[in-house]
């Protein structure tokens, strides 16, 4: 949450605040921005395919509206950690602490996590497995920025 989508808690699946920023940020910048939420990235990598287009962004929307709609936030969060591409070939959260830190993800450090985390705007360019020294000044920003994350709800408790 500290690197992807801050209000994850807090947004129905659209986060419009980052959505106003990056269509200011675009106006601009030829390099673009998104503002796509961890809801967004899940429905996207579970039931549609890469690349850009208006026909998925409109696709994504729908079933962004659905997943949020009918899962919890947990469940959510399962289904993207489970998802998301971390490296090449590599699937989820229990993929990567695997083959890049020898051991189960139940048991990464904040560290891990944070180093996974900054892997993740490139995961195919970025490696936790091998950081470079870039990666290792971006895990420490989202280490700063996860000291002010709330604490995530455990399956069944209520977002608050």
């Amino acid at each position: 949450m500290a690197s992807e989508d801050q209000r994850f808690l807090n947004h129905h699946g659209f986060d419009v605040e980052a959505i106003k920023k990056a269509i200011e940020y675009n106006e601009t910048h030829e390099k673009k921005r998104g503002a796509s939420t961890i809801s967004q990235q899940t429905a996207k990598n579970v039931f549609l395919w890469p690349g850009r287009s208006w026909l998925r962004k409109g696709l994504e929307a729908y079933f962004t509206f659905l997943i949020e709609l009918f899962w919890s936030k947990q469940r959510i969060m399962e289904v993207y950690l489970n998802s998301i591409e971390m490296g090449p070939g590599i699937y989820g959260a229990e993929a990567v602490a695997e083959q890049h830190f020898n051991k189960s993800a139940a048991v990464l450090t904040r560290e891990d996590c944070a180093l996974i985390a900054a892997t993740l705007p490139k995961p195919l360019e970025y490696s936790s497995k091998k950081p470079s020294a870039y990666m290792i000044k971006r895990r420490g920003q989202i280490l700063r920025q996860m000291k002010f994350m709330p604490k995530f709800p455990a399956d069944g408790e209520d977002v608050k």
